[in-house]
């Protein structure tokens, strides 16, 4: 009897990743622009941490700058701006987290409510169409509406509100920023939730007709529960993105009047490190706001798979 040697190579066994390959190399090499998209755009540029721990100087390079440690984080959280820029952050996150999210969802249910199928395709058509206009112009139009003779203005003007331009009043800057999010994004963040909505199963509303609930009842026990999972998944991924804000918008819309209300890490980020070139302690605020919003979809992920038995992974 011959001795085989340990059997089979591992390019032979069944569940081995080179057999894998070997059986499936056409969808391997169709996938190959995408895995070379994500190594050269995605993680060749995380080299670029080590900027954080330096006094980084384009001249000297990454060799050649000089080691700071942990002095741009200290200098950071120790600054004067950095409770105001984190308030500013988590209150225009949370607004959108607590408004908008559940806003799409309502509008969702509210569009599979309707019956006439003409109206509610005109409505889905025309609250999709803001998401697709050019940030520019859409921060454009709202600099114009609420200049001190704009649309918006003139409008609050009516109402009793003294004139003035509102994006040179801070404590306006929150709602404009929420109202304009929720005019564009709605319908368009209200798409995977009609999916989902369509996946529920027809049997269990007629099975609820036949109990006697009517709409709202089998909007509350039929439809929401067979919404959950993708609900779930949205939330976590929202909680995720909470510390990365719209930093085009905030950047096209606010000014140094309103930096109190409007100043949020991604622009903070922006305006140290290529206005003001301080590129070390640019890129250590960039690698806080990661990690903190790493470990908010890690720690959002476990308690949804622990309590609602959902998870992203």
């Amino acid at each position: 009897m011959s001795i085989n040697n340990g059997s089979r190579s591992a390019a032979a066994r069944p569940g081995s990743w080179r057999r894998d390959i070997l059986l499936n190399w056409k969808i391997y090499l169709i996938a190959l622009p995408i895995i070379a998209y994500f190594i050269i755009f995605h993680y060749l540029p995380m080299f670029g941490i080590v900027m954080a721990f330096q006094d980084f100087s384009p001249i000297k390079g990454f060799l050649g700058s000089e080691w700071v440690g942990i002095d741009n984080f200290i200098k950071f959280f120790t600054g004067p701006s950095f409770l105001l820029i984190l308030r500013n952050t988590l209150v225009i996150s949370l607004l959108g987290l607590v408004i908008g999210f559940p806003a799409s969802i309502l509008f969702a249910i509210l569009l599979n409510e309707l019956n006439q199928l003409f109206f509610k395709k005109t409505i889905q058509t025309i609250s999709y169409m803001p998401y697709f206009v050019s940030m520019v112009v859409i921060a454009g139009l709202i600099i114009d509406f609420c200049s001190s003779n704009g649309i918006i203005t003139n409008l609050l003007v009516n109402l009793g509100m003294k004139r003035q331009n509102l994006l040179q009043n801070p404590s306006y800057f929150w709602t404009i920023n929420l109202i304009s999010d929720l005019w564009q994004g709605l319908g368009y963040g209200s798409i995977i939730f009609i999916a989902a909505i369509t996946n529920v199963s027809q049997e269990l509303h007629e099975a609820a007709t036949i109990d006697g609930a009517g709409r709202i009842k089998r909007v509350i026990h039929v439809t929401i529960p067979g919404m959950l999972p993708v609900i779930v998944t949205m939330l976590i991924l929202q909680v995720g993105m909470l510390m990365s804000v719209g930093f085009d918008k905030i950047l096209l819309l606010y000014n140094p009047t309103i930096y109190s209300t409007a100043d949020v890490i991604s622009t903070h980020v922006q305006r140290m490190g290529i206005v003001n070139m301080q590129y070390g302690y640019s890129s250590a605020v960039g690698l806080f706001n990661s990690v903190v919003g790493t470990a908010l979809l890690l720690i959002t992920n476990a308690l949804s798979r622990k309590y609602a038995e959902h998870s992203v992974f």
